[in-house]
């Protein structure tokens, strides 16, 4: 990758218009919408909060996406655009991950993340992989099955420790992990005396999460010394930094970039700040400040 920032699983890249807008704006990889093996269409409205003054999102979109088979079009899109691409797969058990690992595979994407924490959908990821075992044979599963690079996408569980599924996601074969998906939440309409939303499976995002994910990579980091992205929460070029610091090498961004007015200037200013900050600080290289916070 030219530089550690790309876009996470939850912002566009369903469809090659989708992918085309992503390739414009300076990202270093596209990562697709979680693909399952069957089209879903989304929960109905409402299925989206925007909270402005916590420049956050409660979402019950349900993971909508237009199926395995449209993988090929997806990868073939985000390669013409001279980026790695990353299929974000879903899946409700072993035979499912495996499949639509494959046809990504086959369809010459440069990785597949595997989306191992859905909050927002019943049945996909930790909801359908009740203990870490069952994680661990999924992600074995597919990493001795497909040559490409694997990566773990986990989230914050009330059931199972992060550190442990990092640890046994690791231990099945995952290349990295991506740190952390949206938090399991629920919103109560008290006037209604109903869920907010359409489902009660909701997902929040945005700016609240930076400091959850950053204690996520950190521990994670400082326990296995893994391949981390880091994700949540992050809109400037410190907290960019900061999940650097903390030990990752990657960043993705999906509330900053659906919110900023134009995403390739946010990507691009990020960029220089970042670089500024490196040379200000006397790293020759980022690779020299990953995890440089346990080094102290």
């Amino acid at each position: 990758m030219r530089h550690p920032v790309m876009n996470g699983s939850g912002l566009l890249g369903s469809s090659r218009q989708q992918v085309s807008i992503m390739c414009s704006w300076g990202l270093a990889a596209i990562v697709t919408k979680t693909i399952t093996r069957y089209p879903r269409v989304m929960n109905k409205p409402p299925n989206i909060l925007y909270l402005s003054d916590l420049g956050a999102v409660i979402n019950s979109m349900g993971l909508p996406n237009p199926g395995a088979t449209h993988i090929y079009e997806l990868v073939q899109e985000a390669r013409g655009c001279g980026v790695p691409v990353i299929v974000s797969v879903g899946g409700r058990s072993l035979e499912e991950y495996l499949e639509v690992s494959s046809i990504a595979e086959e369809a010459g994407a440069s990785a597949v993340e595997l989306n191992l924490s859905c909050p927002t959908t019943s049945g996909y990821g930790l909801n359908s992989l009740t203990d870490l075992q069952t994680m661990y044979e999924v992600v074995r599963g597919v990493s001795s099955t497909v040559r490409l690079p694997v990566i773990a996408k986990l989230g914050i569980d009330f059931r199972n420790g992060l550190i442990q599924m990092v640890g046994k996601a690791l231990e099945g074969g995952a290349r990295a992990v991506t740190l952390i998906n949206s938090v399991k939440v629920v919103s109560i309409d008290p006037e209604k005396l109903s869920y907010s939303l359409s489902s009660s499976n909701m997902g929040y995002s945005g700016a609240p999460i930076l400091y959850i994910g950053l204690r996520a990579v950190h521990d994670a980091y400082k326990e296995y010394k893994a391949e981390i992205i880091g994700c949540g929460g992050i809109r400037y070029w410190s907290d960019i930094a900061s999940y650097i610091l903390a030990g990752a090498r990657a960043v993705q961004l999906v509330t900053s970039l659906m919110t900023a007015r134009n995403p390739r200037e946010h990507v691009s200013n990020l960029l220089k700040e970042l670089e500024n900050w490196l040379e200000r600080k006397g790293f020759s290289t980022l690779e020299e400040a990953v995890g440089f916070i346990h080094k102290r």
